[in-house]
């Protein structure tokens, strides 16, 4: 005797196939329940970043969360660190210090650059971000301008949080497995990931 009819054709094989994806998700999820923060694991995070200002200065939602590779320095190491062991639906606040993070402000990070080296239709302004291209070695680097001066601008090479004490409201929304093409690359892969 049968619990539902048996059908044949293109309806038949809907219910068939949704039946085994909806097996495979629960094993899936049964697996994710399982599974602890730890290298070699996709993790998706939701989370608020703030100074000890209290500065909302970086959030990603649990709708959008951040997708990283735990164990390949994707994220800071002090945040890494303290994930560890978390599993889906845990949350906690981690603090993370200069040294754990972007380090400290390094004074010697600063360079005085002449007006003539920038675009002349670029206005110049305190704070502007500014990508260069080391000469060279064709490495770029991301800078600040600190100060407007009259022989040059001051560029800032440090990390913007380097110095800061960083403070997160961390919630785990997800874990899977890493796939081998994802630790060859040192990264997570999204959907339609491509190199």
């Amino acid at each position: 005797m049968s619990l539902w009819p048996v059908s044949s054709g293109l309806a038949g094989a809907f219910l068939v196939t949704h039946w085994l994806k909806r097996g495979r998700l629960k094993d899936e999820l049964e697996e994710q329940n399982e599974l602890s923060v730890g290298d070699g694991l996709v993790v998706s995070l939701a989370y608020t970043l703030r100074l000890d200002d209290g500065e909302e200065v970086d959030s990603a939602a649990g709708d959008d969360p951040l997708v990283y590779l735990h164990g390949a320095q994707n994220i800071i190491p002090g945040l890494e660190q303290a994930l560890t062991g978390m599993k889906v639906g845990d949350a906690r606040s981690v603090t993370v210090s200069p040294g754990n993070a972007y380090g400290q402000t390094d004074p010697d990070a600063f360079e005085l650059v002449p007006y003539d080296a920038f675009p002349g239709d670029l206005e110049l302004e305190v704070g502007m971000g500014l990508r260069m291209v080391e000469s060279g070695t064709g490495r770029q680097m991301e800078a600040y301008i600190s100060e407007l001066r009259d022989e040059g601008a001051l560029l800032d090479l440090n990390h913007p949080l380097a110095g800061e004490t960083l403070h997160f409201d961390v919630e785990v929304v997800g874990l899977r497995r890493a796939t081998s093409e994802e630790m060859a690359h040192g990264h997570a892969h999204s959907h339609g990931h491509t190199h």
